[in-house]
């Protein structure tokens, strides 16, 4: 419940007052005693870590590499994933993961979608009562379907429904590592637990919105990965300014098209983890998706570009999900159709923006 009351805080990147909102639990949130987890030391997963530990938070990070956990430990800093960052001294890192989350009172996790069941399965048995869980990985199960936030209630159903959350929108590590400023959104049923999710991560350049949408800030963040490989695509070949804005509008519309099927509230589609970051990741180049895509608009093979990469570009394997997702329920999603075809099926990425164009004309706006 929000409280009536606001605090003004300066602002050193806008350089006028702000005004930032605080629950009534926000007293009850002491940094020495509220311990963290962060699962991951990608480089999202550490700019979460580093965040966090800035805060004042004892922030436990759970590394899978020997090395990059003994170069955070010894020079604060993860070279591999984030490199030229100097890390919080209150940032520790642990190849442990039972000993990461034991005794946590929020978890998040953060790490690639093809091994969140794996890493889930085992961190079973080592929570505390009561942890919140917060996902801030983006993708869909290619077995299964399940987002990321149902592969995490299958493997640790301990975590009671309304303390699992998710958090998403237009953010760049790199960018939050550096302190500039980043809205994203937190989603939870429970929305006194989204408010205290919400202040653990709010800081003056980092601001957290609150939902009770999870389905629809899930499927924003991951499906929006496969339309900005086409985004890449379409700069690799060199199409224009007019081609990319069209994908973007006809790319969430086959986002929004999805969630509605599956639940989601229409308005979410809208928002920072809609079309806020849709628009990142189509047009920034620190997008991994849209990298992947620019290579292969101009020619180059899947499979050298990803041998080419240390870092996971989650739209690939999203593809594959949304094509045979979207088929099983009956969607219409063309581009995420055609994108599919161009990873999976070797289709040339000319063929593919000329089937897009020359499909049977309608009506823009569907009637839901």
């Amino acid at each position: 419940m929000l409280s009536k009351f606001r605090v003004f805080v300066i602002n050193p990147f806008w350089l006028r007052f702000v005004p930032v909102r605080f629950v009534k639990t926000k007293s009850e949130i002491d940094p020495k005693k509220f311990k963290i987890a962060v699962v991951g030391a990608g480089s999202w997963g550490t700019a979460i870590a580093d965040l966090l530990a800035c805060k004042g938070f004892q922030t436990h990070l759970w590394v899978f590499e020997k090395e990059i956990k003994d170069h955070i430990q010894q020079f604060r800093e993860n070279k591999l994933y984030l490199p030229d960052h100097q890390l919080s001294p209150n940032l520790s890192a642990s190849n442990d993961l039972a000993d990461v989350v034991s005794h946590k009172h929020l978890i998040v996790i953060v790490v690639p979608s093809h091994v969140m069941r794996n890493v889930t399965r085992q961190m079973a048995g080592h929570l505390a009562g009561g942890t919140i869980i917060t996902s801030a990985s983006k993708g869909i199960e290619q077995k299964t379907h399940l987002t990321m936030s149902g592969v995490i209630k299958e493997n640790l159903p301990e975590v009671e429904a309304d303390r699992m959350t998710v958090i998403s929108g237009p953010s760049f590590a790199k960018e939050v590592a550096q302190k500039i400023p980043t809205s994203v959104t937190v989603a939870c049923r429970n929305p006194e637990v989204a408010a205290r999710v919400q202040h653990v991560f709010v800081t003056a350049y980092f601001r957290v919105y609150t939902s009770n949408d999870i389905v629809g800030v899930e499927l924003g963040g991951s499906v929006k990965n496969v339309i900005a490989i086409a985004s890449g695509i379409l700069d690799g070949l060199g199409m224009g300014l007019n081609t990319r804005a069209a994908l973007i509008t006809r790319g969430m519309t086959e986002v929004r098209r999805l969630g509605l099927h599956l639940g989601a509230n229409p308005r979410t589609f809208t928002g920072l983890a809609g079309f806020g970051d849709l628009v990142l990741t189509c047009t920034g180049n620190l997008s991994r998706n849209y990298t992947v895509g620019i290579k292969l608009g101009k020619g180059k093979k899947l499979q050298q570009i990803l041998a080419e990469m240390h870092m996971v570009a989650e739209g690939v394997k999203t593809a594959k999900s949304v094509y045979n997702f979207s088929r099983k329920l009956g969607v219409e999603m063309p581009i995420c159709h055609e994108i599919y075809r161009i990873l999976y099926e070797d289709l040339a990425p000319k063929e593919a923006v000329y089937r897009l164009m020359t499909r049977t004309l309608k009506q823009e706006l569907d009637q839901d």
